[in-house]
């Protein structure tokens, strides 16, 4: 499918660039012949105005009234000086008559009196055969007051507009050519480039779709066994209380993974949301200390289970910062309270959730304040930055690059152990806590990081604006 569409789109990229050549390349020899063919014309006006100018004109029988041309005389010196310019000249009388010519033979073309320049062409024969002359002609007739003295036609081979027109033709044929093929070659390599982002979001929704049905499979075949077990004993409840204890039981099995299920659906719809652009959600005043005091104390009974200590530390602000208003809204940003609610309860769950009995998770907030560069002013920008800290066992460096990827998760031998004891716990989840967390700090256009060795334990940093940009 990829490879057709590539071929598709290479395709509509040659073609759209070959029409677009051949408009070009139609001006630019329509350009250049008008402007040999104007080149021509000038010249033979030019001829015409200096053999005019060069005309002998004489008397008639000592008549002052009759006037004639001295044929002999006026085109005696021209008759050199055109040749080399590969011009002809033709003189005729006032009644049509060819009185003198360069012409090695009468070219038998009547007169049109037309000073703007025509092109004839003239059937003559030679060793050859039967061929075909072509001249680029203009004709002028003399006059001396009201009488017609004659007609002067100037004529030029029409092979010097023909011969450079189709030298012209060859020449950009060919570089149209060439340049077609280097437009599809690179046309092909471009297409394929723009292919690789939508080839990987395939990829990527193929593998989420494989995920996606992976997991709903697994609680919805467990649904239907226990249903279909429930059933099954359901005329023995009233009979069997052993029976009815293990009837409630199944129902709780039920129950519980119908909302293991449900969480599972939500939270694929959270995340299609944010893939999408269509969520709406709205920001407000968000005060971040006490944002996460909330999840602190709702953590506590977890940690406290697990014998696992949770500290928040809050990062006091400068002594020289004296404004009350800042003071007051020192961990203050816009956001939305039950995306960051999400956000800070899966990241310290899920370091109590690695850490082992008797470790510490720490969560710091502390406030930055920095200096940039809009159009050469300097802006402060502050932002907001959490630490969520644990001794655990660490995420292995190969994982790192892929641990916000949906539906992934770390080995599952990666359990919490207490110095040579059993594993206690093990991953559990779905593998879309750290995907979410990281749409969610994207839509508050933050930046979220870890840094984990193992056996020593894993930190993950998010940084959030202050104030977002529209």
């Amino acid at each position: 499918m990829f490879q057709a569409t590539r071929r598709r789109l290479a395709i509509w990229y040659t073609a759209v660039t070959a029409v677009l050549l051949l408009l070009f390349a139609s001006g630019v020899y329509l350009y250049v012949r008008s402007t040999l063919v104007e080149r021509i014309d000038d010249t033979l006006n030019h001829v015409v105005e200096i053999v005019e100018r060069s005309l002998v004109i004489e008397p008639v029988n000592n008549e002052i009234n009759k006037l004639r041309i001295n044929v002999e005389a006026s085109f005696r010196n021209n008759a050199n000086n055109v040749d080399d310019d590969h011009i002809d000249l033709e003189w005729f009388s006032p009644t049509g008559k060819l009185l003198w010519s360069t012409f090695s033979e009468p070219l038998n073309i009547p007169i049109h009196g037309n000073h703007t320049g025509e092109t004839v062409r003239v059937p003559k024969q030679d060793q050859w055969g039967d061929s075909e002359l072509s001249l680029r002609q203009v004709t002028q007739r003399v006059e001396s007051g009201r009488q017609v003295l004659g007609y002067l036609r100037v004529s030029h081979p029409w092979f010097e507009v023909t011969k450079p027109s189709r030298q012209l033709i060859l020449d950009l044929a060919l570089g149209i050519w060439l340049m077609l093929v280097s437009v599809a070659a690179s046309g092909w390599f471009l297409s394929g480039k723009a292919m690789e982002p939508v080839g990987d979001s395939y990829q990527r929704l193929k593998q989420f779709t494989a995920d996606a049905s992976h997991e709903l499979r697994s609680p919805i075949t467990l649904i239907q066994t226990n249903v279909q077990v429930a059933l099954s004993e359901l005329e023995l409840v009233e009979t069997e209380v052993s029976n009815s204890t293990n009837y409630r039981q199944q129902l709780k099995v039920v129950e519980r993974l119908t909302q293991r299920l449900g969480k599972l659906v939500n939270d694929l719809l959270f995340l299609a949301r944010q893939d999408s652009g269509i969520s709406k959600d709205t920001f407000s005043p968000c005060p971040l200390d006490a944002l996460l005091m909330e999840v602190i104390e709702e953590q506590q009974l977890l940690a406290g289970e697990k014998g696992i200590a949770l500290n928040l530390n809050l990062v006091d602000p400068p002594v020289a910062e004296t404004s009350p208003e800042l003071l007051e809204n020192w961990f203050t940003l816009a956001g939305n309270w039950d995306q960051l609610i999400r956000l800070l309860t899966n990241l310290i769950s899920n370091a109590l959730q690695y850490t082992p009995p008797d470790g510490k998770v720490n969560v710091e907030l502390a406030r930055q304040e920095g200096i940039s560069r809009v159009s050469r002013m300097r802006v402060t920008t502050a932002q907001l930055q959490i630490k969520v800290s644990d001794n655990g066992v660490g995420i292995p460096t190969e994982a790192l690059p892929r641990l916000f990827d949906r539906f992934y998760r770390v080995d599952p031998a990666r359990t919490h152990k207490k110095s040579g004891s059993k594993a206690t716990d093990s991953a559990t989840g779905s593998g879309l806590g750290l995907a979410i967390a990281q749409a969610i700090v994207e839509h508050h256009q933050g930046q979220i990081q870890v840094e984990s060795t193992i056996g020593k334990g894993t930190t993950f940093i998010v940084t959030l604006p202050i104030t977002l940009e529209s």
